[in-house]
């Protein structure tokens, strides 16, 4: 069963303009993220996906394997689909460019349950452990059934009380495992759908199609960068 893990990245963002580029304590944030998924499986089958010359020469400095995109992708799952179409595989890992700090071991979890379960849309989740994280909308909160399937994810503090108080939630880890079936039916959607939309949160979009998404626990050890502040924490934490 052949897996690839694909880290899509663009250098067009409204918060941080080149952030795949942006210099973390010597090293970019897109090598970062790159040495952290090689530390999980070989650097065969790990890619970079860009629509950008600058990041694809930046990669390929560090003898990184790139596959070029269409600069109209969506999403980065969306660019993944585009991946698809021109490297073969069963399984299609998804690790997001901006986590330089993510757990090599959440990444071969990922892996391992795909391989286990491979028709399935696998995402990773964690505790919050703080209610500043429960407010932040830049984190996805996930609401699952027992059994680990997906029933809502929102940048909303959810889920609450009556007082809208905190007590327990969980976080998004962007990782994401998907069969080629499931990657194909998601880029045959010209457009967002509709609670991906208002979200800005691409796995709705499995939902709204009509696949179950497996969550899966996580240790939790990583940080996307979405902001300067973001940005900020996370040269402190590599210092």
């Amino acid at each position: 069963m052949k897996t690839i893990v694909v880290i899509p990245a663009r250098y067009q963002s409204s918060r941080l303009p080149g952030k795949p580029l942006i210099d973390i304590c010597g090293k970019s944030m897109i090598q970062r993220t790159y040495e952290r998924c090689i530390m999980s499986t070989s650097p065969e089958d790990v890619y970079i996906a860009t629509d950008d010359e600058r990041i694809q020469r930046h990669c390929e400095e560090f003898s990184a394997k790139v596959v070029m995109t269409p600069a109209d992708c969506l999403t980065g799952t969306d660019r993944l689909a585009c991946v698809a179409e021109k490297i073969d595989a069963d399984i299609y890992i998804n690790v997001q460019g901006d986590e330089p700090i993510i757990d090599p071991e959440d990444i071969s979890n990922i892996i391992r349950a795909a391989k286990k379960n491979p028709e399935s849309v696998i995402n990773g989740m964690a505790v919050i452990e703080d209610e500043e994280s429960f407010r932040n909308p830049s984190i996805p909160k996930v609401v699952a059934r027992p059994d680990g399937r997906l029933l809502y994810m929102s940048r909303a503090a959810i889920p609450t009380t009556k007082a809208l108080s905190f007590q327990t939630a969980k976080r998004q880890i962007c990782i994401y495992a998907f069969p080629r079936a499931a990657l194909q039916a998601f880029a045959d959607q010209s457009k967002k759908t509709h609670l991906e939309n208002i979200e800005d949160i691409e796995i709705l979009r499995f939902l709204e199609l009509g696949f179950e998404v497996h969550m899966i626990e996580l240790s939790g050890q990583s940080y996307a960068v979405d902001t300067p502040e973001d940005l900020e924490k996370i040269r402190q934490i590599i210092q």
